[in-house]
């Protein structure tokens, strides 16, 4: 029963961690000082049609506070990932960070994603042919120098490499210093006058990104993305990411197994992007985030910021929920995107295709058309006094109707269908008001539906209703961990999503199956979760999100950030390795 459900909690913990997970990498290349500007740096020398682009705040003191949160396990990993990382990028090439990084880096880092050509899905191959190779992408570590002098003193110094060899060319006035021959490590660098370095993957990536230092358009001028990291902004801020949605979806449907119609594809290009911000906080990390589309997109943003009540219709106990304005505009949207977007979780048709088989009834006709108002998903524990009971909690689905009559009429319907499927419908009694009850042949699942004014509820699972009806007295909105988590100032607002981490994957509360000992550590990690979500504009969306983190006291093997990147002991040389050695250029644009 509840299968499908943590599968989406373990993706909602993906998501809400990438941020983290990518910043890993820039860690080991770069600890430095104060905080980050509005816009980060390297926006202004990256393609516009970069994929992706995370920058770092590269503060110390921001890392070693990062460094306070976890389980001992999680932490002991966490430690163990940035060892190995240290020792792949700066020991095994010869560098270590207090002597050779240190001295001349700025104080962010941007780690950008870049096309190596245009993502267009191509027609499926014969039968008779294999398909064709995914599209690569090209990655670029943009370094702020901000000592010049000491960045050319260490670029000054050739290093042997043990294989392949290091070449150096010029692309428009601009040294480029490149490693062939060295497997898995070909790398090309290049210092854009006296204020960046960058580090590619492919020498095309560089020569692009000194076309636009050279004044090709760049990340800086992306419609829409100055403005969306304004509304964003934080001061003290970790980390900020930008997704440029047109060429995620373009790569991603190129990469997919399903092929995408170019139709289809074109429903997404209506996208502009997506960036969030993260900062760290005494009990987890906050994010604020915003999408939007394009300036000249058909498409529009219906400005509706609904959903106010149903935190007062769930008890404080509650486990998860999700809730929204509107639910039948929320279908439609989905719907809409769903069969352009390769990653959607859930087709809309199997959807409608499933229920017209059970039960006989259309999706959109028979149910979402009278759904045109507030809603909510939730999972409450069962009451503490049915110890015995089968479920160890229950699913409650609310939604204010548009419609009483329509609405009425189709679970007049449902009635009867179950009735024919071999289920008893009989009617009984919720704190005091008529509801209908459904029990599966044999008892194996029990179903409640009834009426609280215009709202519509159904529990299915553990017996929840009397925790619903009449409304609680200790709603969700008075929980101490809900308000710690949910803290958004978006007033109104259009949606909010709450999961309790301890209590939903306590074995005392739900049965769920036992996760790999590499998972279950960062689930042990985690608290909760929180996200709100407003409409600020016809085509702007605004979101804030916390994850709520566990701290320990125990230590790791290495507290400090700036040890874990010293150079290694006497007792082990340092081996031969590439050394780029571009000259720090003073020309300007």
């Amino acid at each position: 029963m509840f299968k499908k459900d943590k599968s989406s909690l373990l993706f909602t913990i993906g998501a809400a961690t990438l941020l983290i997970g990518l910043g890993f990498v820039t860690y080991y290349l770069v600890i430095s000082r104060g905080p980050a500007k509005d816009l980060p740096a390297g926006a202004t020398v990256v393609p516009q049609d970069t994929m992706m682009a995370l920058s770092i705040s590269t503060d110390q003191s921001q890392w070693n506070r990062l460094r306070e949160f976890g389980t001992p396990e999680s932490k002991a990993s966490f430690e163990r990932f940035l060892s190995e990382m240290r020792d792949r990028i700066l020991t095994t090439n010869g560098y270590a960070y207090q002597q050779d990084i240190q001295p001349w880096v700025g104080n962010t880092a941007m780690v950008a994603f870049l096309r190596n050509k245009i993502a267009i899905p191509a027609p499926p191959p014969p039968p008779n042919r294999p398909p064709s190779p995914p599209i690569q992408q090209s990655v670029a570590i943009i370094l702020p120098i901000a000592n010049p002098l000491k960045a050319k003193e260490l670029l000054a110094k050739p290093r042997p490499l043990s294989q392949g060899k290091i070449v150096e060319r010029n692309y428009k006035g601009v040294q480029v210093t490149e490693t062939q021959g060295v497997p898995d490590r070909n790398f090309s660098v290049a210092v854009l006058g006296t204020s960046y370095l960058a580090v590619t993957t492919d020498p095309s990536a560089t020569d692009r990104i000194i076309d636009t230092y050279r004044g090709e358009p760049s990340l800086a001028k992306t419609p829409g993305y100055s403005g969306a990291i304004d509304k964003i902004k934080s001061p003290g801020a970790f980390g900020q990411i930008y997704v440029n949605m047109p060429v995620a979806a373009a790569y991603a449907a190129a990469n997919s197994a399903r092929e995408i119609s170019p139709e289809n594809l074109e429903k997404l290009q209506q996208n502009q992007g997506f960036a969030t911000t993260a900062t760290l906080e005494p009990e987890g990390i906050g994010f604020k985030s915003v999408s939007w589309l394009k300036p000249d997109s058909t498409r529009r943003i219906a400005v509706e910021n609904n959903a106010l009540k149903m935190v007062d219709r769930l008890p404080s106990n509650t486990i998860m929920m999700v809730s929204g304005g509107n639910l039948q505009r929320l279908w439609q949207d989905y719907v809409l995107g769903a069969e352009a977007n390769p990653i959607s979780p859930i087709n809309p048709q199997v959807l409608r295709t499933g229920l017209k088989s059970t039960t006989g009834m259309d999706l959109d006709k028979d149910l979402m058309n009278w759904m045109a108002g507030e809603f909510s998903l939730s999972l409450i524990p069962a009451p503490a006094q049915n110890p015995r009971d089968k479920f160890a909690a229950g699913f409650v689905f609310m939604v204010e109707t548009n419609n009483r009559g329509a609405a009425n009429k189709s679970l007049k319907q449902l009635d009867e269908t179950m009735k024919m499927k071999g289920f008893r419908v009989e009617e009984i009694q919720v704190g005091g008001k008529p509801a209908i009850k459904w029990t599966s042949p044999f008892g194996g699942i029990t179903v409640t539906r009834g009426w609280m004014n215009d709202v519509a509820f159904m529990t299915v699972g553990a017996p929840i209703v009397d925790a619903i009806v009449p409304a609680p007295k200790s709603p969700l909105l008075s929980s101490e961990l809900f308000q710690k988590t949910v803290r958004s100032q978006l007033k109104p607002h259009n949606g909010n999503f709450f999961i309790d981490i301890e209590s939903a994957f306590n074995p005392k509360n739900l049965a769920l199956p036992e996760f790999p000992p590499n998972q279950k550590m960062w689930i042990d990690a985690t608290r909760s979760i929180g996200v709100t979500a407003a409409v600020i504009g016809d085509r702007t969306t605004r979101y804030d999100a916390f994850v709520g983190l566990k701290k320990s006291t125990q230590s790791t093997p290495s507290a400090n950030p700036s040890r874990s990147l010293a150079s290694p002991s006497p007792a082990s040389p340092r081996p031969a390795s590439p050394s780029p050695s571009p000259t720090v250029q003073t020309s300007p644009n």
